[in-house]
């Protein structure tokens, strides 16, 4: 399929052929007759990526202090490759989307397939939307028309925010698109609508409308109009949809408001706020949130949880449904807005200069013969008679910035990379020359030519992927952690076979073509192959040890993916399983017992400031500080190792301090944690058939971080079996 997308490195937009994406459970697959192009936003958008990397900082300022903090702890290089690992990954366009069901995800109860719908998809010819993302189309409203659902709901949230009763006067300011629509809807919500804009096209079409609408630039003083409007008394409340850099907008909003007015921002403007504006009349402000409550709630956007209508009235769908009604029923009419219809092919009129535009909305068309196609080939390679060829399932950040890239300097054979979306499979195959892009794993599965299997998607998709690529006789390689529970790991370690060497009396039930041929899983517990950590390990020598291990992780929202026990298992099974490996590396033994304390009082609290006690079979001591209240400035990782009078300390990955060690002070590298070496390792051994972790090692390390949990809930040392 074909989707449009904006290259943030050089501001160009493009009409790139991609796979179509998968059906996603709570999610329905659309297929696009219509969008509506969003000049305002996407122009913001086009101009951002055509800026330079100068102009692009100084309208980030909040992630250039990120970047410094990252190069005191990470370095230079290392930093500007993640940064324009971020610059090298396109955005997709659009959020006005209106098509037909094509199919729907596994417990949607509201759509079924051939149901006309307005969601909030890209600009592709295929989308997948959650739930509560879309709503249906009443038979009266066109696709043409109904491309306005997304857009209506922008202004409809500022009008819900502001609360205007029947009779006040609200300004609207800057009509464009949104602005027009916000007008028109508090129109038909029985308020008097004063509106004004420096485009006397828009002026001209609100006063159509019946709204009170001028041109500052024809003479007329905002302050002053509004004022003179109501007698004197100032408006009810005040709109604004411009964008606008400037701070003039939000002082005249305040000197046009009345006492106790309310102003709204809908768009973008400068907000250095004159106290005494807004305290002489105790005006209050409020920000919209796009389209109303809901939207970047993980919860009710992608798990489908709605909100009671008796406590949430208006959330974003319900906002759909509602501009969706006021066009079937005429009180809001949208035709009058459409300046051009493009089809999908000529976009370019639509995007090649949008600042000199004067469309006002601009309506893309799709072709209606568009072919579902779930894998598009990048090259002729061939694979045919190859040993050791890969297929990359999640094309995630990490993927992009790491596993491509260590792959590619391992001269790996890579034919695949899957994505559910299918548009990041295919950014990223053309940048690590991967043969094919595909948004179905399950094609990797089945081909035959690929003996090794990547899995990097979110921690509760990895258990099901790694049985699914054993049993279709595939390596495995997963981006830790293995698994997330205690079962999934029992039904691992059975389908592995013998050759992983754990659990003798179940593999020994295995047949002997099964103990024979099992293929390899591996963990990515990179650290072990760090050049420092080797060396760490070969200067301490044999016998027990002392570890102190401290990871300063660093602060993450708590709605972020990782902390959902059931998306991301947490931070300790989900991040510190890393340390866990490490430590069991450094000390050339297993786990034997385990106990975990946290900062705070509740331990049935999902935690990520926590002190991991480990007991080895060999004697070995270890201590795993996994703490997120640190200051970023500090080093991220640091490990400290004692042995026969022995001491070694390395920091941060970069530097590796021996004391007592004879012949031996210090070792300095480039930042490197072990991935370079992992992935030229895991690229020998399949071919020749011998893992690069013991797989009783990746058991033992897996079970040990369940055992903190354990440990944590239960207040005890728990042994680990």
């Amino acid at each position: 399929m074909k989707q449009l997308i904006q290259d943030l490195k050089n501001g160009n937009t493009l009409l790139e052929q991609v796979p179509a994406p998968q059906v996603k459970g709570g999610s329905v697959l659309i297929k696009t007759t219509h969008s509506l192009v969003s000049l305002g936003t996407e122009r913001m958008l086009v101009e951002f990526g055509k800026a330079s990397l100068i102009d692009k900082a100084r309208q980030q300022p909040d992630r250039v202090k990120e970047v410094l903090n990252k190069m005191k702890t990470d370095g230079i290089m290392p930093t500007l490759e993640a940064v324009f690992n971020k610059l090298n990954q396109p955005l997709p366009l659009g959020y006005c989307n209106v098509g037909i069901v094509e199919e729907v995800g596994k417990g949607v109860h509201g759509f079924q397939v051939g149901d006309r719908v307005a969601s909030n998809g890209n600009h592709a010819e295929y989308v997948c939307v959650p739930e509560n993302l879309a709503a249906k189309i009443p038979e009266n409203v066109s696709d043409e028309e109904a491309s306005f659902t997304v857009i209506g709901s922008i202004g409809l949230e500022g009008i819900r925010l502001c609360n205007p009763t029947f009779g006040e006067t609200i300004v609207v300011i800057g009509l464009g698109l949104i602005g027009l629509v916000t007008a028109e809807l508090l129109k038909a919500n029985g308020c008097k609508v004063i509106g004004y804009d420096f485009d006397q096209q828009k002026v001209e079409l609100a006063l159509s409308k019946g709204i009170v609408a001028f041109n500052p630039s024809q003479g007329n003083n905002p302050v002053k109009f509004v004022l003179q409007a109501t007698n004197e008394i100032g408006a009810d409340g005040v709109i604004i949809t411009a964008s606008n850099k400037g701070d003039e907008i939000i002082h005249q909003a305040a000197e046009m408001s009345r006492q106790r007015g309310r102003i709204i921002l809908v768009g973008v403007i400068g907000l250095n706020i004159l106290r005494d504006d807004f305290y002489k009349k105790e005006l209050t402000f409020q920000v919209s949130c796009s389209y109303g409550p809901g939207r970047y709630d993980e919860n009710y956007e992608l798990k489908g949880q709605d909100y009671p209508i008796g406590y949430v009235r208006w959330t974003e769908k319900r906002n759909f449904e509602t501009v969706l009604n006021a066009i079937s029923t005429g009180q809001l009419d949208v035709k009058p807005l459409i300046t051009e219809r493009v089809s999908l092919e000529n976009f370019d009129q639509i995007y090649g200069d949008m600042r000199k535009s004067g469309s006002i909305a601009s309506i893309l068309v799709y072709p209606t013969d568009s072919k579902r196609i779930n894998t598009v080939s990048l090259n002729n390679q061939t694979f045919e008679g190859k040993k050791g060829v890969f297929g990359i399932i999640g094309a995630g950040n990490f993927t992009s910035a790491t596993i491509i890239p260590g792959m590619k300097a391992a001269n790996a054979n890579m034919k695949y990379i899957a994505s559910a979306g299918g548009l990041t499979a295919k950014i990223m195959a053309k940048k690590g020359n991967i043969s094919k892009a595909t948004s179905d794993y399950k094609e990797i599965l089945n081909d035959q030519e690929v003996d090794t299997i990547m899995i990097t998607t979110r921690h509760n998709l990895h258990a099901k992927m790694v049985l699914e690529a054993l049993k279709a006789g595939k390596n495995v390689f997963v981006e830790k952690p293995l698994c997330l529970t205690e079962d999934e790991l029992q039904r691992i370690v059975i389908a592995s076979g013998a050759k992983q060497t754990v659990l003798d009396e179940q593999i020994a039930a295995l047949p002997s073509v099964a103990r024979n041929d099992a293929p390899m899983i591996v963990v990515g517990f990179n650290r072990r192959f760090a050049p420092l950590a080797q060396k760490m390990k070969q200067l301490l020598g044999e016998g027990p040890k002392n570890i102190n291990a401290t990871m300063n992780a660093g602060f993450i929202p708590a709605n972020v993916w990782i902390h959902d026990l059931e998306v991301g298992g947490g931070r300790i099974i989900g991040e510190a399983c890393h340390y866990i490996d490490l430590c069991t590396f450094l000390a050339g033994s297993k786990v034997k017992s385990v106990c975990m304390n946290s900062m705070g009082t509740n331990p049935e609290e999902n935690t990520d400031n926590a002190s991991i006690l480990l007991k080895y079979e060999n004697g070995t001591n270890a201590v795993i500080n996994y703490f997120a209240n640190g200051s970023k400035a500090y080093s991220k990782e640091r490990i400290e190792a004692f042995n026969q009078e022995k001491t070694l300390i390395i920091d941060n990955w970069r530097v590796l301090s021996g004391y007592g060690t004879k012949g031996f002070s210090k070792m300095k590298t480039k930042l490197d944690k072990g991935h370079k070496e992992q992935f030229r390792l895991l690229v020998e051994s399949v071919k020749t058939g011998k893992p690069i972790i013991p797989f009783d090692e990746i058991v033992n390390t897996t079970k040990a971080s369940f055992a903190a949990i354990q440990s944590l809930k239960e207040g005890r040392w728990v042994e680990v079996s």
